[in-house]
Formats: C-alpha cells, structure tokens, sequence
C-alpha cells in the first residue's frame, strides 16, 4: 500500500470550516478510495466530525519540520510521498527528510508575496536556498500564476520543469446563490483575517470619505479575526462608523451568508490565490479587490467585480459611491467560471494526479 505525509502549518479551528478544510477531507477521501494511506500533520487536532476517520497526528508547540524529523526518526516511518502546505520552501530540511527514505516530495506554496518584494538580503538567502536545496524535491505547486511565477523568481527560472500550477478550488454548490435584486441600501461583506496586509483599514477610510447619504443607505459587514482587530475598531470609532462597521468574527457557515449581500470587497496588499474570492463568485456575488497577487486571474474587471489599486482608498470610496449611486454594477452571474474552472473537485483530482 502506498503511504503518504502531508504537513500543514495550518491550525485547525472549530468555529471556522474554510475552503482548505473542504479539499483535505476530500484529497483524504480520493487517496482512501484509491487504496493510499495518509497520515496528516497539523499544529492541533480537532473535534469535526469532517475530520473524524483522518490520521491526524499534532505536532501543537513543536515546529513542524523538527517534529517531522524526529517523529520518522523515531517510529522509522516510510513515505512514498511527502507533501507540505504552508511551509517553507527550498529549506535544509527537505534535505534531511531524503537522508531516512527516498520519498517523492511535493511542496504547495500558498505563500504571498510582499507588495514592495522581497529586501536584497531576503532574494539572496532565497537564491542560495534554491541552489542548495531544491534538488530535494520532486514538485513545486503554485495554487495561481502569480505564485508559480514566484517560485521561479524566488528560488531560480532552473526550477521551471518541475514547476506548475494547481489552482484553489471550491464546492461552489455549497454556496447558496444571490438573487439579482437592485435596491437601494447596499450591503457589503468581507471575510478575511484581520491583519494590516489584508488592508481593511483602507476600507474603513474609504466609507469615511463617502458622502452622509450614502453612508447611511449602506453597511460592511467584517468576518474574521486577527491581531490587528483592535487598531481596525478604534479607526471605526474614531470615523463613527459603528452602525455601518461591525465586526462578526468567525463564521463556519459563510456559505450560507454569503449571498445575503450585494458585494464582496477584499482590499488586499498580498495575497496569493484568496478562496475567499473564489466563495463569493460561488454565491453569485461580485468582488471589489486590488490587483496583487492572483486576484487579476479569477476577478475580471467589470464582468465578475472591479480590480482596484492597493493602498488607495479614495479610489476604493469613488468604486463605492459609483456602486451605491447605482452608475456601475455587475449583472452577470459570477458562479459559472468558479464552476468550470475552480471547482473543488478539479483541485483535488489535479493534485492526486501529482502523487
């Protein structure tokens, strides 16, 4: 029987189901299906019924990669395939999984990138790392464009046969979809943690610029959590935004909520390849996001959402005056391409093909 390890530096959360919990309980049902064991590691384990059945090994308060070590070290496990999310690329440690088994590894990068790049000092590490280190693994995935591009950026262009693009997928039939209603109060939504980088600040700004009457004919409703939530609350007090602002923290059952507004709004400074985007095209809800990362590569400008420039929240105040005062809007339904192109299952099967 072929065995397989996936590493994840992704914390398990109760009260949040995201897109990346969807695709390792089904990646976890394809390899059982085919007669494929795999044991997973995570920083925690968690009480989901979804994650019942699943090998779950925790590695809570250790480094994953020290841990990993010292775990096939120990109980001189055997993988024929290891593959890592959400952990560092071209690093010694690949070099120290090879000295105990020679097993096919794959490494998926979700990895954003800096809006500014990388300092001198940080290309020249990454450089050296790709020279010393990436021989150890078989496959570099970037989940878009962007971040395949990256890679080879990052570690070096010699990477680029062994380098491809798997995009993020969704269930886009769990989303319930948005009816096409024009009305007058708008409601806007965003889902993401609450960090600097997420750039919601220049959200709060930009409904601070807009005009009383539509201020009140409007509301932005903030899922997530995040350190920076306490400096995006005092922003709002300090605008007297409360009855137009509110935060909701976590949700598991956005699907659900999604198509209860007009529009999604993610005013990013990096990102990758955000599933958050990929939900609500799913419940037919249209996006307001800047032009990092891979977002140009799923949002089309005035046919799904608008793409707007990071760290501009006078142009995001005009896109949202425009969008209230009934000037722009997106009629087309937004879930077909998700469906065709970005579906889970496509995600899942592209990655099972790798193994």
């Amino acid at each position: 029987m072929t065995k397989i390890a996936i590493l994840c530096n992704y914390k398990l959360h109760p009260e949040r189901v995201g897109g990346m919990d969807y695709f390792f309980w089904e990646f976890d049902k394809k390899c059982k299906e085919n007669n494929i064991e795999v044991d997973w590691f995570f920083p925690n384990e968690i009480d989901n019924t979804n994650y019942k059945g699943m090998t779950i090994i925790s590695f809570e308060n250790y480094q994953l990669e020290t841990f990993f070590i010292d775990y096939i070290n120990k109980n001189n496990s055997k993988y024929d395939v290891i593959i890592t999310h959400f952990v560092e690329l071209c690093s010694s440690f690949f070099k120290d999984v090879k000295k105990y088994y020679p097993s096919k590894i794959i490494c998926v990068d979700h990895n954003p990138r800096p809006l500014e790049g990388f300092t001198f000092k940080k290309k020249l590490i990454k450089k050296l790392k790709g020279i010393l280190y990436s021989k150890y693994t078989d496959t570099f995935i970037g989940v878009s464009d962007y971040t395949t591009k990256n890679i080879l950026k990052d570690y070096g262009s010699f990477l680029r046969k062994k380098t491809k693009t798997v995009y993020n997928g969704v269930k886009e039939e769990l989303f319930l979809k948005r009816e096409n209603n024009e009305r007058d109060f708008k409601k806007f939504i965003l889902t993401s943690n609450l960090r600097y980088v997420k750039g919601i600040q220049d959200l709060i700004e930009a409904v601070s610029l807009l005009p009383e009457t539509i201020i009140a004919n409007s509301v932005f409703h903030l899922y997530g959590e995040g350190d920076y939530e306490i400096k995006l609350k005092e922003m709002v007090k300090k605008y007297h935004l409360e009855k137009n602002i509110l935060f909701f923290g976590s949700s598991s059952v956005l699907n659900e909520i999604y198509c209860e507004y007009d529009y999604m709004i993610q005013p990013t400074y990096m990102e990758c390849f955000s599933l958050s985007i990929l939900e609500s095209l799913s419940a037919n809800v249209p996006v307001i996001t800047t032009t990092v990362g891979g977002n140009a590569e799923v949002v089309i400008h005035n046919e799904n959402g608008y793409l707007i420039e990071p760290h501009q929240p006078k142009q995001l105040a005009k896109l949202l005056q425009q969008i209230c005062q009934g000037e722009k809007k997106i009629d087309n339904e937004t879930f077909a391409n998700i469906r065709q192109n970005f579906n889970l299952q496509l995600m899942v099967n592209n990655h099972f093909k790798e193994l």
